[in-house]
C-alpha cells in the first residue's frame, strides 16, 4: 500500500545518485589511492544511497518501505558474507598446516617462469571447471599461485589477473556452477544447451587469453628468478615440514565440492582438515605462533584458533617470504563484508525507488537487431554489477527484463542465457564494491583496480559475445511455427499467473 501514490523517477533523477557515486569514488582513488576499501568506498556508497533515498521520498515512497527493501537486498548477500568469513579461516589453517607453503614449494620446482602465467590460467580453469566455484579456486590454488608468481618476479596484479581469468572460465563452463545453472533457468533453456552454445564465445575468449599470457611470459626477463626461487624454497623448508601427503587437504576439498556439498560446510571441512594437519605436521610452528608456554594441547589450540580468526605471520628472516606467509583470518575479511553491506544498501535503494528500472528501460529503446539486443543486454548486466553490486542480480534482473524482447524478435533463449553469462558473471569481479570484486581483492590481497586490466578473459568475454552477435555467427532463431507456439505458451503462462494474482 505504501507505493500506490509514488511517481516514476525521471532519467535525471535516476542517474543523479550514480553521478554522486562516481564522483566520490574518483575522489577516493585520487586521495586514498590503494586504501579505498578501508572505509572511503563504503562512505561513498552510503552517501550515494542517501541521495537516492532523498529522491525516493520526494517521489512519494515511504521510508519503512525503502528500509524493508534495502534490508531484503542485504539479506541476499548474507551467504556470500558467511562464505567470505570461512575463506579467511581456511586460508589461515592452510597456511599454518603447510598446505599453501607446500604448493608454493613444489610449484617453484615445477613451473618455468616463461610458461607460468599460461599455466596459471590453465590450472585455475581446470580446478574451477571441476569444482564449479571461482571463489574456492581463487582462495585455494589461486593463493598458492600468487605466491609462486610473486617469487618468480611477476607483478602480483598480473598474476591475480591470470588466476581470475582461469577461475571465471571454469565458473562459466562448469555444470556444477551456480551461475551456469542460474542463467539458463532465467532465460528458459536447459543447462547443456546453454553450455554448448557458450563454447562459441567462451572458447575464443579463453584461447586469446592464454595466447596473451604466453606472449607476456616469453617476453620477460627472469635472470634473477633462480636465485630468488632457491632462497624462498630454503626459507619454507626452514619453517615447515613439507610433505606431498598435505596434497590430501586440497584434493579432499575439491572432491567434496564435486560431490555437490554446499559451499559453507565444504569450506568448514577444509578449514578443520587444515587445522588437523597443522597439529600433525607443524607442531614446532604452532608452539612459535601461540607465544605461550604450557602443554602442547594448549599451544596448538591457541595457534590454530588465531589462524582462523586473526592475523598470523611466520618469521623466516626474509621480509619478502614473511609477507608471502602472512594471513589475516576472518578478521581480514571485515572490510570486505562492510563494503558488501554498503553496496547492497545502495543497490537496494536504487532498485526499491524504481531508478534502476528507469535507466534500463531507456537502454532497451535502442534495440534494433541481434547485435544491439545483445549489446544492450551486456550493458544492462554491467550496469547491475556496478549498481546492485551482485552477480546474481546482474543475471536475474536483466534475464527477466529481456526474455520477452528476445522471444518477440525470434531469438532462442540460449542466446540470452549465453549473453547473461558472458557479461553478468565475468564482469562482477572487475567492480571493487561488487561482492565478487571485493571478495577476490580481499582473498588475494590485490586491489581490484590493480588486477582488473590483467583479467583479459573477463574483459574479452562481453566484447566477444557482442562481436559474435553483430556478425550474426550461428545466431539461433525460431522457425515461424516454433515462434508461434512459444508465444502462445508464454501468453498462456502470463494469463495463468495473472489469474492467480487476482484470486
Amino acid at each position: 500500500m505504501s507505493v500506490k501514490k509514488t511517481r516514476v523517477p525521471t532519467m535525471l533523477q535516476s542517474v543523479l545518485p550514480l553521478a554522486v557515486l562516481i564522483l566520490l569514488l574518483a575522489l577516493n582513488v585520487k586521495y586514498f589511492r590503494d586504501d579505498t576499501l578501508s572505509g572511503a568506498n563504503q562512505i561513498a556508497l552510503i552517501l550515494a544511497a542517501a541521495v537516492a533515498g532523498v529522491i525516493a521520498i520526494f517521489l512519494g515512497f515511504r521510508w519503512t518501505f525503502l528500509l524493508k527493501r534495502v534490508t531484503n537486498t542485504i539479506m541476499t548477500a548474507m551467504p556470500a558474507m558467511l562464505i567470505l568469513f570461512l575463506i579467511g579461516s581456511l586460508a589461515g589453517t592452510w597456511m599454518v598446516s603447510g598446505v599453501i607453503p607446500m604448493l608454493i614449494y613444489y610449484g617453484l620446482e615445477i613451473l618455468s617462469p616463461t610458461i607460468f602465467l599460461f599455466a596459471t590460467v590453465f590450472i585455475c580453469s581446470l580446478v574451477s571447471v571441476s569444482t564449479g566455484s571461482s571463489w574456492s579456486t581463487v582462495a585455494t590454488i589461486g593463493v598458492a599461485l600468487l605466491g609462486i608468481g610473486t617469487t618468480l618476479g611477476f607483478n602480483e596484479a598480473m598474476v591475480a589477473g591470470a588466476i581470475i581469468s582461469g577461475a571465471y572460465f571454469g565458473d562459466k563452463m562448469s555444470p556444477l556452477s551456480d551461475t551456469t545453472n542460474l542463467a539458463p533457468a532465467v532465460a528458459g533453456t536447459d543447462l547443456f544447451t546453454h553450455i554448448r552454445y557458450m563454447v562459441l564465445t567462451t572458447g575464443p575468449s579463453w584461447i586469446i587469453t592464454l595466447v596473451i599470457f604466453l606472449i607476456i611470459g616469453f617476453s620477460g626477463d627472469y635472470t634473477d628468478a633462480a636465485t630468488t626461487t632457491t632462497a624462498v624454497r630454503s626459507a619454507i623448508l626452514a619453517k615447515f615440514n613439507i610433505s606431498p601427503i598435505l596434497l590430501i587437504v586440497p584434493a579432499f576439498l575439491i572432491f567434496i565440492i564435486v560431490r555437490k556439498v554446499p559451499p559453507l560446510p565444504a569450506l568448514l571441512a577444509g578449514t578443520l582438515l587444515g587445522a588437523i594437519c597443522a597439529v600433525i605436521f607443524q607442531p614446532d610452528l604452532l608452539r612459535e605462533i601461540s607465544g605461550t608456554g604450557g602443554s602442547f594441547v594448549k599451544q596448538a589450540y591457541i595457534a590454530v584458533t588465531k589462524a582462523m580468526f586473526g592475523p598470523v605471520s611466520v618469521a623466516t628472516g626474509d621480509a619478502s617470504v614473511d609477507e608471502l606467509l602472512r594471513t589475516k583470518g576472518m578478521a581480514g575479511m571485515l572490510n570486505t563484508v562492510w563494503l558488501i553491506i554498503c553496496a547492497m544498501f545502495f543497490g537496494g535503494m536504487m532498485e526499491a525507488s524504481g531508478m534502476l528500472k528507469t535507466i534500463t528501460e531507456r537502454m532497451m529503446k535502442s534495440v534494433r537487431n541481434a547485435g544491439t539486443l545483445v549489446g544492450s543486454t551486456v550493458a544492462t548486466c554491467l550496469f547491475f554489477n556496478v549498481t546492485a553490486s551482485d552477480q546474481y542480480l546482474s543475471i536475474v534482473i536483466p534475464g527477466r527484463m529481456y526474455a520477452k524482447k528476445f522471444r518477440d524478435m525470434g531469438y532462442k533463449p540460449e542466446l540470452l542465457s549465453r549473453t547473461l553469462e558472458d557479461s553478468g558473471t565475468v564482469t562482477s569481479v572487475l567492480v571493487p564494491w561488487n561482492t565478487c570484486g571485493a571478495t577476490q581483492s580481499s582473498v588475494l590481497g590485490v586491489s581490484t583496480w590493480a588486477y582488473a586490466p590483467y583479467c583479459f578473459f573477463n574483459i574479452i568475454s562481453p566484447l566477444m559475445t557482442v562481436f559474435v552477435a553483430a556478425v550474426k555467427f550461428r545466431i539461433r532463431r525460431y522457425t515461424p511455427e516454433e515462434l508461434a507456439r512459444v508465444k502462445e505458451e508464454a501468453d498462456r503462462a502470463d494469463r495463468e499467473l495473472y489469474s492467480e494474482e487476482e484470486s
